[in-house]
């Protein structure tokens, strides 16, 4: 597995202003798994898994030349904390997985 990168948004501390969407806390989260297979077998094991509270919290995936991109959206910072712990969790293990079991360097499958 590559490289990780994570961007977040929310209101500013100390704010007084209501924010303007229903949707104030944000998060993206980009992959690169290694190859476009990887990226493949990891979306689909992830995709299966839908959020609890979907009225709390939004997830979008999307995949892209060997890289996952997930975005995620929540009205309270708890809510997205937790979402995206869970998300890094499952993705951990689904790494590891592949790493260990998957098609090995220039085996053909």
């Amino acid at each position: 597995m590559g490289a990780v990168v994570v961007n977040t948004e929310g209101p500013s501390i100390g704010s007084t202003d209501q924010p303007l969407s229903e949707w104030p806390f944000s998060c993206d989260l980009e992959v690169d798994c290694g190859s476009v297979e990887n990226a493949s077998m990891i979306f689909r094991a992830l995709d299966v898994d839908k959020e609890l509270q979907p009225g709390k919290v939004k997830r979008q995936m999307l995949l892209s030349d060997g890289r996952l991109s997930v975005h995620f959206e929540a009205v309270e910072a708890r809510f997205l904390r937790a979402s995206f712990s869970a998300f890094v969790d499952i993705l951990t293990l689904a790494a590891k997985l592949i790493e260990e079991f998957g098609p090995k360097e220039g085996s053909r499958s």
